[in-house]
């Protein structure tokens, strides 16, 4: 079982911001997850938000080896192409510990307010598949066009190619029959979901059919979940079924306790779940 940490990013110093990371990092978790947002989804007050994917760039330089990643960039927030360029940066700044984890964008007052663009739920989802396709094809280095629904291509190119082969980890969130599962069945490295395995399986078995229509081997898809490290006794038993049910990735959010209760889920709860 690998194990990222929710940085819990909003509200907080950029001081206290690097400070988690490099926790995480200390504390040898695999990833260190912030978000995608300009303002708050929470509280009260304006509070500190930074900027995600030029938070990730900063972050490459504080850090040596913890892999870095939002969960998930908005594709409503960038033109499929510039993102393409950012990550492709942040893979060369980190040495390739880019997660790149992708999602249709759902703050819809956020957009409102800062006058962001909001397409309908269709439109979002077909932002998604053209963010995917473009991104993927700008990553070979080769000269690639598509015609998308959204954002097409015409014989572009980017280099350099990413330092990760063939490119840094895809990752697709989300249970959505109709668009979400196809399109993580089709591109994605990681699967992210929120729920319980129980709740989980049907999506899962979808994923694995989808997958296998795509040409792909569903094992080739890591499964990952979400866990709170609230309580230690609680995350255990909940990381045992995650576990069971086949997840191999779990992405910790920050404790109300804060850096001393992450300090004892390394200590007493992460030993057990260590690699065969």
């Amino acid at each position: 079982m690998r194990f990222g940490l929710d940085v819990a990013q909003q509200r907080v110093s950029w001081d206290e911001l690097v400070r988690r990371v490099r926790l995480a990092e200390d504390l040898g978790f695999d990833g260190a997850w912030g978000f995608d947002h300009f303002e708050p989804m929470y509280g009260e007050g304006p509070g500190e938000t930074f900027e995600g994917m030029t938070t990730l760039a900063a972050l490459t330089g504080v850090t040596s080896r913890i892999r870095l990643g939002l969960l998930v960039t908005g594709v409503t927030y960038r033109h499929p192409s510039v993102l393409a360029a950012q990550a492709l940066t942040i893979d060369h700044a980190s040495h390739g510990r880019l997660e790149l984890a992708l999602g249709a964008a759902w703050f819809e007052q956020e957009h409102h307010e800062l006058g962001i663009p909001y397409p309908s739920t269709t439109g979002r989802f077909d932002l998604l598949e053209d963010t995917l396709e473009i991104v993927t094809r700008l990553f070979s280095g080769e000269v690639v066009s598509y015609q998308g629904r959204q954002v097409s291509l015409a014989r572009a190119q980017m280099r350099p190619r990413p330092v990760q082969s063939p490119r840094p980890p895809i990752w697709v969130g989300g249970t959505g029959p109709r668009r979400t599962l196809p399109l993580a069945a089709r591109y994605a490295d990681v699967w992210h979901a929120f729920g319980t395995p129980g709740s989980l399986r049907e999506a899962g078995l979808r994923l694995d059919r989808l997958a296998e229509e795509a040409g792909r081997d569903p094992a080739s898809i890591l499964r990952a979940g979400s866990l709170s490290l609230d309580d230690l006794d609680t995350a255990r038993r909940h990381a045992a079924k995650w576990r069971d049910a086949g997840f191999g990735y779990l992405v910790c959010g920050w404790p109300a306790a804060g850096a001393s209760q992450v300090e004892a889920f390394v200590r007493d709860v992460r030993p057990e779940f260590a690699p065969d």
